[in-house]
C-alpha cells in the first residue's frame, strides 16, 4: 500500500505514514480534533439535557414529594397520637375519680350496714340483757324464800336444841324483820 501525499508536508507524519510522536499533540491536527470534540460535546449535552437529566430532575422530585409528604404524615400522627395521649390521660384520671367515687360508696354502704349490724346487735344484746335481769332477779326472789324457809327451820331448830319451844308465827316475824334490814 502505497501512501500518498498530497502536496502538503506534514511534521507529524514521518515517510512512512506513521504518527511521530503523540498525534493529539500534533497542531495540524487540531482542527479536525476540535470540530470532532465540539460535535461529542453537543450530542452529549443534548443526551444529558433531553434524556438523562430530565429522569433525574423527575426523581429528584419524586423524593421531594415522597419527603413532603412523609413529613405531613409524621406531623399528622403526632398530632394524633398527642390527641390520643390526651384522651388516654383524661379517661385515667376519669376511671380513677370514677374507682374513687365507687370506692367512698362502698365505704359508705359496708359503714352503714355495720352500723346497722351494731344496732342490731346491741338492740339484741339489750334484749338478752334485760331477759337476763328478770331471770336472775328470779333467781333472787327464789333464793331468797328459800334463805327465808332455811332460815325459819334453823331458828326453829336452835331454839328447840336450847331447850325452848318456838312458836311458829314468832319465828316468822322475827326472821322476816330480820330480813327486811
Amino acid at each position: 500500500m502505497a501512501t500518498e501525499q498530497t502536496g502538503a508536508v506534514s511534521t507529524c507524519v514521518d515517510s512512512y505514514g506513521s504518527a511521530i510522536g503523540m498525534p493529539q499533540l500534533c497542531f495540524d491536527w487540531f482542527p479536525n480534533q476540535i470540530f470532532w470534540l465540539v460535535i461529542t460535546l453537543v450530542v452529549v449535552f443534548l443526551v444529558l439535557s433531553r434524556v438523562a437529566l430530565p429522569r433525574i430532575a423527575a426523581i429528584l422530585a419524586e423524593r421531594q414529594g415522597t419527603i413532603t409528604n412523609d413529613l405531613a404524615a409524621a406531623e399528622d400522627l403526632k398530632a394524633k397520637a398527642a390527641a390520643a395521649e390526651e384522651a388516654y390521660t383524661k379517661a385515667l384520671a376519669d376511671a380513677r375519680a370514677e374507682a374513687q367515687r365507687i370506692a367512698a360508696e362502698a365505704r359508705a354502704e359496708i359503714q352503714a350496714g355495720l352500723n346497722d349490724a351494731i344496732a342490731k346487735a346491741d338492740a339484741e344484746i339489750a334484749a338478752k340483757a334485760a331477759e337476763s335481769e328478770k331471770v336472775i332477779a328470779g333467781i333472787r326472789a327464789g333464793a331468797l324464800e328459800s334463805i327465808e324457809a332455811v332460815a325459819k327451820d334453823t331458828a326453829e331448830a336452835l331454839v328447840d336444841a336450847l331447850g325452848g319451844k318456838a312458836e311458829a308465827a314468832s319465828v316468822a316475824g322475827a326472821v322476816d324483820q330480820r330480813m327486811k334490814g
